[in-house]
């Protein structure tokens, strides 16, 4: 899954539960923007490239969201 893809899913999770998302590009470093969703938040590296499952894992856990639900 890209960060594109990533967002796009946590979008759609969202939308179903009533929070708000948001991603801020300028909040972080390079290519990195923060994914805000409801009154959590997590980093999301280079939109275009892949995410490894541990680090997808912990942007998951950083949010609140089960692997299962997304």
């Amino acid at each position: 899954m890209t960060g594109r893809q990533f967002i796009a899913r946590v979008r759609r999770w969202a939308r179903g539960r009533e929070l708000e998302v948001r991603f801020v590009a300028s909040e972080g470093p390079g290519s990195h923007g923060t994914l805000y969703a409801g009154g959590r938040k997590t980093t999301v590296k280079d939109r275009r490239k892949e995410i490894g499952r541990g680090l997808l894992g912990k942007m998951l856990a950083d949010l609140g969201i089960d692997p299962n639900d997304l």
